[in-house]
């Protein structure tokens, strides 16, 4: 019996020993044959060449039809290293103009499986980019020297424009990060980055398609495999209108050469920018080509920051142009009605506490307190509504935060959504951030008086800033700003084009507007005041600890129907009326008219020509 036992523990131990060797084999074979592509890649490129035909771009027009961004031919190298005999390697280099040592180095990046992640023997790589026309030529006359190397065509881009840079966004090849991410990319590819080129990247590369070739026993090629018919036609990307008008984004461009700043345009009926400056900028084309990687660095290296785009990531506090958002949450909260006047002498005085202001009537009412720009005006309204303990919110923090959530509809302190990559959010604190800093329950009006003007903790981006314009000028409503218009043969997504509607009642933005519209008349932003045009508008003078103030400007016309909505921001430039509103109101005209008037040709030319970067302490590269 327990002989018997020895031998039936002893065959279950073979039989496992035999299960584990055949479980063995075939977890290997499974590797070799579908998880390893070495040897199907080695089988297929003995019989097969396989090679991808890229898509032509998208094109890219303006809101008018004009040919932003098209397509040039480029040509890359490509090599099946299995396939590659030896060469003469200095015929080759002087062919396309390289030296010996530049493709050997290329060659060992090639093979370098931490640049090349993609890399096999036995499939087609990349040896050589963006060959010029003349060098393309020369090399196809004499390709029969060269075994194993073909010439692939691939398509760069080409500016109609030397403007709107950070709109537009380039091209460059992806990595493998954006291999991993998407499967569509194979290595050396291209992927939009930045701007409209990467947003609508799904829609403006098309699909690859691809060409099989049949070899002979000798790897030389005998034409398509069964007559073409397991060939994709590759299908061209979809063309994109954008709602830039390039020519007012040039004109925007030219009057903030030599200045730090943004200007936003936006068309208030629709949402649609009409053109976003980020200054300083960049010729488009610098990112295009052989010489890409460094005009590259050599932005990157630029203290100026030209590749930061200010439109959309710059953070400033929005100073005066704020005073209109304040005014329409007092008067939603009813702690104020157009008529409530409140004193200045010269400031806010209130507990040892002084805001000070400049000289005009006192004491004054809204519409009047935002013609003046009156400081104490709107330091009184935030007061009477975060210290009136009678009030119906019951405390400080309560009030604060029913005046940030007004703030929020309006359009600050969150992405607004537009269809760029990049966007800041801004800043509005909440209550917590007070109680963090000063204490629960220990802080009142006084402590941050400094917000109901647009300064302390308050930071704005110039999008957020001309949508608050757009708001005020479509009297209640906005739509989320975007720069694409139409996507060939697609509906816009819905988030792009979504309607936003502030709880706040439209008779306030009738009052807001009344007093911008009094601003030009007769106020701070006089120079907007265009004889046959009807423009509202606000200053904005931005206090900043580093420097010279920073000049700012809100407007809109015409005044009753519409059609523009401005922002400027200019760092280190003084008062809003220096420059924020010229600016403007040349960007404005421009616009609605086309051209500017012979009268204001002066002010044109002081604002091409003047400079404002001497200021800011930065020096240029």
């Amino acid at each position: 019996m327990r002989k018997d036992y020895k031998l039936e523990k002893r065959k279950y131990v073979i039989a496992s020993f035999i299960i584990i060797i055949v479980a063995i084999y075939i977890v290997r074979l499974f590797n070799l044959q579908v998880m390893d592509s070495r040897y199907k890649d080695s089988a297929d490129s003995n019989a097969f060449l396989k090679k991808a035909i890229y898509p032509s771009r998208g094109i890219i027009y303006d809101r008018n039809g004009k040919v932003v961004v098209y397509n040039q031919p480029a040509y890359d190298v490509m090599m099946i290293p299995r396939d590659v005999t030896p060469f003469d390697t200095l015929d080759f280099c002087r062919t396309i103009d390289i030296t010996p040592e530049q493709l050997r180095k290329r060659f060992a990046d090639m093979k370098d499986r931490r640049l090349n992640p993609g890399y096999s023997s036995y499939t087609p790589q990349k040896l050589i980019t963006h060959l010029s026309a003349e060098d393309y030529g020369r090399l196809q006359e004499k390709m029969y020297r060269y075994p194993g190397f073909f010439i692939q065509k691939r398509i760069l881009r080409e500016y109609g424009y030397t403007a709107a840079a950070n709109v537009l966004g380039n091209i460059r090849e992806v990595s493998k990060t954006d291999i991993d991410r998407d499967p569509y990319y194979a290595s050396g590819d291209y992927t939009g980055d930045l701007g409209i080129e990467r947003s609508y990247e799904p829609y403006l590369r098309g699909q690859k398609g691809a060409e099989i070739l049949i070899r002979d026993a000798r790897g030389q090629i005998q034409g398509r495999y069964e007559n073409g018919a397991h060939d994709r036609p590759a299908i061209s990307g979809r063309n994109l209108k954008m709602s830039i008008d390039i020519e007012l984004q040039q004109y925007a461009e030219s009057l903030m050469v030599n200045k730090i700043g943004a200007v936003v345009a936006i068309e208030p009926s629709t949402g649609e920018i009409l053109a976003l400056v980020s200054s300083p900028t960049y010729d488009p084309s610098l990112l295009v080509g052989r010489k890409r990687g460094e005009n590259y660095k050599t932005l990157v290296a630029d203290k100026l920051k030209p590749l930061f785009d200010r439109a959309l990531m710059g953070a400033y506090p929005p100073g005066s142009t704020f005073k209109p958002a304040n005014g329409l949450i007092l008067l939603e909260e009813n702690i104020i009605q157009p008529t409530t006047t409140y004193p200045c002498y010269h400031g806010f005085i209130n507990g040892g506490l002084k805001v000070g202001c400049h000289g005009h009537g006192s004491p004054l009412p809204l519409l009047p307190a935002l013609q003046t720009s009156c400081n104490a005006y709107f330091c009184w309204g935030l007061k009477g509504m975060i210290d009136n303990r009678r009030s119906k919110y019951g405390s400080a923090a309560e009030a604060f935060e029913v005046w940030k959530r007004h703030l929020v509809e309006l359009g600050y302190g969150y992405r607004l959504g537009v269809d760029l990559p990049g966007e800041s959010r801004g800043f509005i604190p909440n209550a917590a951030f007070y109680n963090k800093v000063y204490g629960e329950n220990r802080w009142s009006a006084n402590t941050i008086i400094s917000v109901a003007i647009g300064q302390g903790e308050i930071l704005a981006t110039p999008l957020q800033i001309a949508n608050l314009c757009a708001t005020i000028a479509n009297r209640g409503w906005f739509i989320t700003p975007h720069v694409v218009k139409e996507i060939e043969d697609t509906v816009m997504p819905a988030e792009t084009v979504e309607r936003h509607t502030p709880d706040i009642r439209r008779e306030h933005f009738m009052s807001v507007a009344e007093g911008m519209r009094m601003a030009v008349t007769g106020g701070t932003c006089h120079l907007a005041n265009l004889p046959d045009i009807e423009v509202a508008g606000k200053t904005g003078t931005a206090q900043n600890p580093h420097g010279k103030d920073h000049s700012a400007f809100i407007g809109f016309a015409p005044y009753n129907d519409p059609k523009i909505a401005v922002c400027v921001y200019v760092e280190n430039a003084g008062y809003g009326a220096t420059y924020g509103v010229p600016i403007g109101s040349l960007v404005i005209e421009k616009y609605l008219k086309g051209r500017i008037a012979d009268n204001r040709k002066y002010l044109e030319e002081r604002m091409l020509t003047s400079n404002t970067i001497i200021y800011s302490g930065v020096k240029k590269w």
